[in-house]
């Protein structure tokens, strides 16, 4: 039997406490470590390409370096490192500039340690990743609207889409999984693949990813 490769975390956060007992929590599961830990997004892009990790846990609110800027560098060098954000605070504007910068995930520091493992697990799967905090604000946001030329041709590829594929992409931008989505709708999980495919080719949309950061930045 094949051994399961190791995912390896690199923590950016100035709050050692939390990093500490997210390093604990990891310690004990065989198939993620974290391979360092960062103070500020100072030196993010240097420490990552020499530490090479597969996920980058990322605070938003830290001295030095703004964190958005420093993603989107990372993007830039390092596109194969996938990142989440882990913040104290979910506020809107925090979600649409993650999503803008290319992150993977948005988990609250609120958020259980089994919750942070298990969208560090599923992003690395190459799923987008919300938490439970972030999850409950989405789907009890109502959507934004905004009167940009940006929002106006979004508004125009959204034309194409049926009800029934606005209703999925709606659940996908609330933080949903596949099987809650088809609980959701009582239809069955191989019936909203079908519609996030059609979705998807739509919006000229080419990974799930990128759909669900499109679903948040418009307030779908």
């Amino acid at each position: 039997m094949a051994e399961r490769r190791v995912i390896r975390v690199l923590c950016v956060d100035d709050h050692a406490f939390l990093v500490e007992g997210l390093r604990a929590r990891m310690a004990i599961e065989p198939d993620l470590e974290v391979v360092g830990r960062l103070p500020s997004a100072d030196t993010l892009v240097r420490a990552a390409e020499q530490l090479r990790p597969d996920i980058v846990l990322l605070d938003i609110e830290m001295p030095g370096v703004d964190a958005f800027t420093a993603l989107e560098d990372l993007r830039h060098v390092l596109p194969e490192v996938r990142t989440i954000i882990l913040s104290a605070h979910v506020r809107d504007h925090y979600l649409d500039m993650a999503a803008q910068a290319g992150a993977w995930g948005y988990f609250s520091k609120s958020d259980s340690p089994e919750a942070i493992l298990d969208g560090v697990r599923r992003v690395h799967r190459g799923e987008f990743a919300l938490g439970p905090e972030v999850s409950k604000r989405q789907r009890s946001s109502p959507p934004r609207r905004s009167g940009d030329d940006g929002q106006t041709r979004a508004a125009s590829r959204l034309e194409a889409l049926s009800p029934r594929e606005l209703e999925v992409l709606r659940l996908i931008g609330r933080g949903l999984t596949r099987s809650e989505i088809a609980q959701t709708l009582h239809r069955s999980p191989k019936t909203v693949d079908a519609h996030r495919e059609a979705i998807m080719r739509k919006l000229d949309i080419h990974d799930r990813a990128a759909l669900v950061r499109f679903a948040i930045r418009e307030g779908i």
